[in-house]
């Protein structure tokens, strides 16, 4: 799980300190001059907030916001990751919202499986979520493969079927007929990690 910062804000549309990056990018995106910084600490943040101390100190690097980095994202969706042991491995996938980070479905562990087969079974999942809650939302994946296997309704896994493997297969299987018997609007895209860093539902365990 990723530690919380505390983002001060000294210049942008509404100066003070933000427990999100969201909030903290609301007030400093595509504000000319934005100055803005975070700490580790509820303490550090209301030091250097109180103090004056902004970015353009000597001691505290400038730092301005690349909207080229952050743009693109569309934070009302939801993102998937799995985290996988070994590859094949124990298999575990879940969706979360991007903004907040809130899960909002999840698989327990799966006994074997790989994780191109877990980014597909999260995709899949999250449709079925989304079109329960009658949501056009974009779904996130980092899983390229995974998510051309949902484009093609279907999964091209070299992954042996098994006694070890039945029941990520039944999985499969299930996820494949879903995707044959249901139309979706909703967005299935890439997780651009190089520009926006990890995944907002990944494990953490790279």
């Amino acid at each position: 799980m990723a530690k919380k910062k505390y983002y001060v804000v000294w210049k942008g549309r509404k100066p003070g300190i933000f427990t999100s990056w969201a909030e903290c990018e609301t007030q400093v995106k595509g504000f000319t001059g934005a100055r803005f910084k975070s700490f580790p600490t509820k303490e550090e943040a209301e030091a250097a907030f109180i103090g004056g101390k902004s970015p353009s100190d000597s001691n505290i690097k400038s730092k301005t916001v690349k909207p080229e980095l952050n743009e693109e994202v569309d934070w009302d969706s939801i993102s998937v990751d799995v985290g996988c042991r070994g590859n094949p491995g124990i298999v575990e996938y879940k969706g979360v919202d991007t903004k907040t980070g809130e899960v909002l479905f999840a698989h327990d562990e799966i006994h074997i499986g790989t994780n191109n087969m877990g980014e597909f079974l999260a995709i899949v999942h999250g449709l079925a979520y989304l079109k329960e809650q009658g949501s056009s939302k974009t779904i996130y994946s980092d899983s390229m493969t995974a998510i051309k296997w949902v484009k093609q309704k279907q999964a091209k896994s070299t992954l042996e079927r098994n006694e070890k493997t039945a029941y990520i297969w039944s999985l499969m299987d299930r996820a494949e007929k879903w995707l044959q018997t249901n139309s979706y609007k909703n967005k299935v895209t890439k997780w651009h990690t190089e520009k926006w860093g990890e995944i907002k539902a990944d494990y953490g365990r790279k």
